[in-house]
C-alpha cells in the first residue's frame, strides 16, 4: 500500500490522551501551514482557527460528557471555525495569484466580480454551509497530517458552539464548526468497520 493508504488505514479516533505530552506552537503552526493547502469554494478559504495549548483555557471549554477528559488531557485543542464573509478577502486572494503567475489578469478579475455577484446576496445558512464544507475538507488534511508525525487525534462536534463564540468573542460573521484535539494516544484506539462498498455506490 502506498504511505497515504496506509495513514488513512491507520488514522483513528484516539478518547485517551498522554497529559504528559505536549506540543509546541512551533509544531502546530507546521500542521496548519500545511493542512491549508486544502481546497475551498471559490479559493475563498473560510476556514479560521483558534489553537488552544493553556491548561485552564482547555478545561474551561464547553463541551459536553465524556470528551470532557479527552480535551483536558490533549497536548492542544483545535477549534475549526467558518468564516461567512470569506468572500471579502477575493481582491486579495486572487491578486496574489497574479503575482504568483498562476493565472491572468483578466481571469482573475472575472472571478473577483463573479465572487461579488454571487456571495454577498446569499443567505446566512447558506455561506455558512459553504464554510462548513471547506472546513471539512482541511479537518481531513489537518488528522493526515498529524498521523504523519505520529500524533494522535480526535474530531468532535459535541459542544456548545453558542457558549464557545461568547467564550472567545467571536465576530458575528466567524461561527465554531468542529473541534479537533492532538496528542499522544494513552490507550489504544478502537477498530472500526464500515459498509461494504456495494451498500454506499452505485456504479453507472
Amino acid at each position: 500500500m502506498s504511505e497515504l493508504v496506509t495513514l488513512m488505514n491507520e488514522r483513528k479516533s484516539v478518547r485517551v490522551f498522554d497529559p504528559s505530552f505536549k506540543i509546541n506552537q512551533e509544531s502546530l503552526e507546521e500542521l496548519l501551514a500545511h493542512a491549508i493547502s486544502a481546497p475551498s469554494s471559490s479559493n475563498l478559504q473560510s476556514w479560521r482557527f483558534i489553537a488552544i495549548q493553556d491548561e485552564a483555557m482547555k478545561k474551561a471549554l464547553p463541551v459536553f460528557g465524556n470528551n470532557q477528559k479527552i480535551v483536558e488531557n490533549a497536548s492542544a485543542v483545535i477549534a475549526v471555525l467558518g468564516d461567512t464573509e470569506a468572500y471579502k478577502n477575493v481582491e486579495e486572494i486572487y491578486t496574489q495569484n497574479v503575482e504568483a503567475g498562476y493565472m491572468d489578469q483578466s481571469i482573475a478579475d472575472r472571478t473577483i466580480s463573479n465572487t461579488h455577484q454571487f456571495y454577498p446576496g446569499q443567505p446566512k445558512e447558506g455561506l455558512m454551509n459553504i464554510a462548513s464544507y471547506d472546513a471539512g475538507l482541511i479537518s481531513m488534511q489537518l488528522l493526515l497530517l498529524a498521523k504523519e508525525r505520529e500524533l494522535d487525534t480526535i474530531v468532535m462536534g459535541g459542544f456548545d458552539k453558542a457558549a464557545f463564540a461568547k467564550q472567545f468573542e467571536l465576530e458575528e460573521n466567524i461561527f465554531p464548526i468542529t473541534l479537533i484535539a492532538i496528542g499522544k494516544s494513552a490507550a489504544p484506539a478502537f477498530n472500526t468497520t464500515r459498509l461494504p462498498l456495494e451498500r454506499v455506490v452505485k456504479f453507472y
